[in-house]
């Protein structure tokens, strides 16, 4: 049987993607795990294209691995994901050792390549590339009707596309025969989740629906877009047990100016009335949220303004990013990239070391609180663990120093996956640590 690995670069989706693909040919290859140094029959690369960093990573590691061809270690080499969907036409004359380009939006051709035939009745089964960890992400749909100015993802991975209800039912639960316990919803916007497929907005039936798979029990939400948000959602969350009180809604800015240069479809005050309803209808709720700066129009008086903002909205979670111009889009055709680049890194620091006081003050907060935790992973005699209110791979962890006593002499291992009672000890502005209670 011929071997096959796969280097995944991006975003969770491009790993949920990789995990689906490997489902359609896994009978017919040996499958060796990514980071693997051993030669191999086939090597894909499935590839981000998103902003300037990711397309230079990606491009970085297929000049990798097509060196790694050219010393016999590796067979055919193909790729595909969402830098070879944008730039198919100009790749493959500057890459010529790569046998085949494929785009992001149908992996059937890449199946077919393969020497597979496509099979819709595996369209929910996926390989997974995680090892044993207790959480997934369930991307429910692909592609995005919004058109915000900065924004590549329209013209890479097209219009909107829901995933049937019941195919994430059948995700859901193989996931969880693996024993997935948390299930992180991702999409490029889950709020407009079942508009094609209902004509309505669905993702609070979509969670109720999970939340009866047996062995899930947590539903996390990412990706919401702040314009026509279905509040049916926030009831959910307040009423639903296995619905994480934890929102990732990313608001990009406040400032007026910005958000209509941005096309996002709202202004501050619908913002601030936003954030101030989903606090009211889901108390205790974290929120978390990225923003961009120094996009086109952000001066002084704007860029104070989001300092304020974040300031009086003391979100529990945030990330930031410099604007940067990409190709394509609406600002690169309108908007001339007016912010000065070591302007736009000095509001970065100073917008994240506003944000590290508020994340260390929140975490500060929870010392002598009692928390439900699910144990991720162990390392070095610490469980590693998070509450409902930290999200994986974005969020900080509560760190738990294992002890056989408190633990009946189960070894640490057996615990990932578990849920345990703790309470919190000590924090600083990223992690916590707790004892087991």
């Amino acid at each position: 049987m011929p071997s096959l690995q796969v280097i995944t670069l991006g975003c969770s989706k491009n790993t949920v993607d990789t995990e689906h693909l490997l489902a359609q040919v896994q009978g017919s290859y040996e499958l060796v795990p990514e980071g693997e140094d051993c030669p191999v029959d086939v090597l894909l690369v499935n590839t981000c294209g998103f902003i300037g960093d990711a397309k230079e990573q990606s491009i970085q590691v297929i000049l990798g691995a097509a060196a790694r061809k050219k010393t016999g270690q590796v067979g055919r080499l193909l790729v595909f994901g969402c830098l070879s969907e944008r730039y198919a036409s100009e790749l493959p004359g500057l890459i010529p050792e790569v046998d085949g380009w494929f785009g992001a939006r149908d992996l059937a051709p890449l199946v077919k390549v393969l020497g597979c035939k496509p099979d819709r009745s595996l369209e929910y089964r996926r390989v997974r590339t995680d090892g044993h960890r207790p959480y997934a992400f369930l991307k429910i749909s692909e592609g995005c009707d919004r058109r915000c100015s900065y924004c590549a993802i329209p013209f890479i991975r097209g219009a909107h596309r829901s995933v049937p209800m019941e195919v994430l039912v059948k995700e859901a639960e193989a996931l969880a025969a693996t024993g997935v316990r948390e299930l992180v919803i991702i999409a490029q916007d889950t709020t407009f989740y079942g508009l094609d497929l209902y004509k309505k907005r669905c993702l609070a039936e979509l969670l109720r629906r999970l939340s009866a798979v047996e062995g899930i029990q947590w539903l996390r939400i990412h990706y919401s877009y702040p314009a026509d948000f279905p509040e049916d959602v926030l009831d959910e969350m307040a009423a639903n047990p296995k619905v994480c009180r934890y929102m990732d809604i990313p608001l990009q800015h406040v400032s007026d100016v910005v958000l209509e240069k941005m096309h996002r479809g709202v202004d501050g005050a619908w913002t601030r009335e936003l954030i101030r309803r989903m606090r009211e209808r889901v108390p205790g709720v974290a929120l978390r949220t990225t923003l961009i700066v120094g996009h086109p129009g952000e001066g002084a008086k704007e860029f104070k303004e989001l300092m304020d903002f974040v300031e009086e909205a003391r979100f529990q979670r945030m990330g930031a990013f410099t604007y940067s111009e990409e190709e394509g889009t609406y600002d690169a055709a309108h908007f001339p990239d007016s912010v000065r680049p070591a302007v736009k890194k000095q509001r970065l620091n100073r917008l994240m070391e506003l944000q590290r006081g508020i994340s260390l003050a929140y975490n500060q907060s929870r010392i002598g609180s009692e928390v439900r935790v699910l144990v991720d992973d162990v390392a070095d005699g610490t469980l590693v663990c998070r509450s409902e209110f930290e999200s994986p791979e974005v969020d900080g962890e509560i760190l738990v120093p294992y002890t056989a006593e408190a633990f009946d002499g189960a070894a640490p291992e057996s615990l990932v996956g578990h849920f345990l009672n703790v309470r919190i000890t000590a924090a600083d502005e990223y992690d916590l640590t707790a004892q087991v209670i």
